[in-house]
């Protein structure tokens, strides 16, 4: 009776895990690509924006002393600055004139900003890291069982190529999953010393205003 009734579950099991074979290997291919092209925008990005990116941030905070909101400006353009910090201190120095509060909360949101930007560079890689070696190991399991019944029944080329496709299967997963760890890895390491800068350069900005506001008030 017992075995009456676990058949048709065991055969359901088997039509559902073997229906998943060919989806997984898709979403398994197109996390390798992702990942290669990821690291083509790895590669562009460290010969682009990590080679402007030489900026002495005490000499910076050295510059911004005793100038007003305009000065400022001019030298956060000629500075080495990455597009994206100018963008967010010029937005700070446009509000220089805001209560100290306001502008303050004005500099934690463009902090904050700039975290969620380069939180969902990384989360594309970060979930090929995660998601890769799952898949992988679903493409290898998949296709051991046919494997097993071939070699049951003396069936060696249908067990040679469920082996090939699990091994692959393998392989691919932890190649997307190895490239998508390192280089989310070595961006992580850049974006934090892209927003340690930012901070610091933010928090100078607002003493700079605030003992502007306080010279002017006296």
């Amino acid at each position: 009776m017992t075995v009456s009734m676990l058949a048709p579950l065991r055969d359901t099991m088997h039509t559902i895990s073997s229906g998943l074979l060919i989806p997984t290997i898709v979403i398994l291919l197109s996390l390798l690509a992702v990942s290669v092209i990821e690291l083509g925008s790895l590669l562009v990005e460290s010969f682009t924006e990590r080679r402007k990116l030489k900026v002495n941030v005490p000499e910076l905070v050295e510059a911004f002393q005793g100038k007003d909101a305009g000065e400022i400006m001019v030298e956060l353009e000629k500075s080495n600055l990455l597009r994206r910090q100018k963008a967010a201190l010029g937005e700070l120095s446009k509000h220089a004139n805001l209560p100290a509060a306001s502008l303050q909360a004005l500099a934690r949101r463009l902090l904050a900003g700039e975290e969620l930007y380069y939180e969902r560079i990384t989360a594309r890689t970060d979930l090929i890291a995660r998601l890769g070696p799952m898949l992988g190991l679903m493409a290898t399991l998949i296709p051991l069982g046919p494997g097993l019944i071939a070699l049951g029944q003396g069936d060696t080329k249908t067990l040679a190529e469920s082996l090939l496709t699990a091994f692959d299967a393998t392989v691919s997963g932890l190649a997307a999953a190895g490239v998508a760890f390192a280089i989310s890895r070595l961006r992580k390491s850049w974006y934090e010393d892209y927003l340690s800068a930012m901070e610091s350069l933010m928090e100078s900005l607002l003493e700079v205003f605030a003992r502007e506001r306080r010279t002017e008030e006296q």
